[in-house]
């Protein structure tokens, strides 16, 4: 049955005018509204709502909007409003203009859909949020970093003065691991951040993936199938061959946890050829030859609502205490600095599937470079060489300086890039090896270096970070 049509008179040539409208009474009624109007407010009828029953987000009561725009205070002034029907999602602008005069005072409301804009205007403030998240997070891991460096580095030393049957022997032990697991987490904010250096090497994902099974077999334990299917003549990539098993690792244990009852995961490898541009997910894929590696899992799938805020860190569809939020935003750090595309799919109770795109890597064969081996420089000075070591963190350059010391070096050491160059601007004093930091406040490592190796070229460089 069709709606009843909502018209006084005067609005029966608008009702199929292509413009959004609204007939508003001075306290706020509808009067009247089209067909455009209706269908753009996701709305059956308007008959007896007053305007802040069908618009909301002024941020004051829209009554007062009302009242001004009938006494001529609120001019032309467009708002932009969430429409309140069926569908909350939809943002339109509104404009009010007074009509009918003293004899029937009432507004024209004009609407214009704007849902498409606000939702740009909301991934821009989200992609404003993932970069200060990022620089946020790439911040905290190298002073973080600083920290474990400390830990480890102390504990390793006493380690040294410690055998295994000592009773404090298994206490260091944890110490170490868990400093090592915290160093893990630090890898993957940085990943996040995608201010990790990685070593890209040439890969053959059938070679990584046949390495990877026992491993990948053990996390998804007895309940979980996992078969991998590769095409025969796949492409190289290039890229962390470390970091891109961590993101393969990351999502086969999803799908693990996606197939509580058991089920089949599948990893499929393939060549894909785009012979023109493809728009996906705001992302835009250029022409060219691609390997296409698949992770697709039979388990309880991710809501539509929820599917694009997968990849943003600290976000999680697991339940508390089940994941960091980190797995699939560390993934996507990392496939995106490698230069490649990551896509997922997904419907409730059929699974999901997710893609890893990577650009195929050409590799040249040609003839072998010679390696010229040439012995290293003897050190000179006391005991087994003089060592500069400039590193503005006290309890990183502690330890540095013990270990070093323990090997039989002599240390010299500075807190600041300005200190170690007052230090070597005495010409008798005798330094083989310069250890440094490479971030440090004022001038950076690389930037003293290039200074001090002017009068001492032939010194040898260590550059550290955290």
């Amino acid at each position: 049955m069709a709606a009843p049509r909502e018209l006084v008179a005067e609005w029966e040539a608008i009702e199929d005018l292509p413009v959004p409208l609204l007939k508003v009474s001075p306290d706020g009624v509808v009067l009247a509204s089209n067909r455009e109007a209706r269908t753009l407010l996701d709305i059956a009828s308007t008959e007896g709502k007053r305007i802040g029953d069908v618009l909301d987000g002024l941020g004051r009561p829209i009554g007062d909007w009302v009242r001004e725009a009938i006494e001529g205070r609120g001019g032309n002034v467009s708002q932009f409003l969430r429409g309140r029907g069926d569908n909350h999602d939809t943002f339109v602008q509104v404009t009010l203009n007074s009509a009918g005069g003293a004899v029937d005072p009432h507004l024209i409301a004009v609407l214009n859909d704007v849902t498409e804009l606000k939702t740009l205007e909301a991934q821009f403030v989200q992609s404003q949020k993932m970069q200060a998240i990022g620089q946020l997070a790439g911040g905290v891991a190298h002073d973080f970093n600083n920290l474990l460096t400390a830990i480890s580095g102390h504990c390793d030393l006493l380690l040294l003065r410690h055998d295994q049957g000592d009773q404090n022997y298994g206490d260091l032990i944890q110490i170490h691991q868990n400093a090592n697991r915290a160093a893990s987490l630090v890898g993957r904010l940085l990943a996040f951040s995608r201010k990790q250096n990685l070593q890209p090497e040439v890969i053959d994902l059938r070679d990584t993936l046949s390495d990877l099974t026992h491993l990948l077999n053990r996390l998804v334990g007895e309940k979980v199938t996992l078969s991998l299917t590769h095409d025969q003549e796949l492409g190289t990539i290039k890229a962390d061959k470390r970091q891109l098993e961590q993101v393969l690792m990351n999502l086969v244990v999803n799908a693990r946890d996606a197939m509580q009852g058991g089920g089949e995961i599948r990893v499929v490898t393939e060549n894909l050829v785009l012979e023109e541009k493809v728009v996906r997910d705001r992302a835009i894929v250029p022409p060219g030859h691609y390997v296409l590696v698949k992770v697709i899992d039979e388990g309880h799938g991710i809501a539509p609502e929820k599917l694009h805020k997968i990849f943003e860190p600290f976000y999680t569809t697991k339940r508390t205490g089940e994941g960091t939020g980190l797995g699939l935003s560390t993934a996507y750090g990392i496939v995106k600095q490698t230069g490649g595309f990551i896509f997922a799919e997904s419907e409730v109770g059929r699974g999901t599937e997710f893609s890893l795109l990577f650009p195929v890597h050409e590799v040249t064969v040609g003839a072998a470079p010679v390696v010229k081996i040439t012995a290293p420089p003897q050190m000179t000075g006391s005991d087994d060489g003089v060592v500069l070591l400039v590193e503005d963190e006290a309890p990183v350059r502690a330890f540095a300086s013990r270990a070093l010391r323990l090997r039989g070096y002599t240390v010299l050491e500075a807190d600041s890039a300005e200190n170690a160059l007052a230090m070597l601007s005495d010409p008798d004093l005798v330094v083989d090896v310069f250890v440094t930091d490479v971030i440090m406040p004022g001038m950076n490592g690389p930037t003293w270096v290039r200074e001090a190796l002017i009068d001492r070229p032939e010194t040898r460089v260590v550059f550290v970070s955290g």
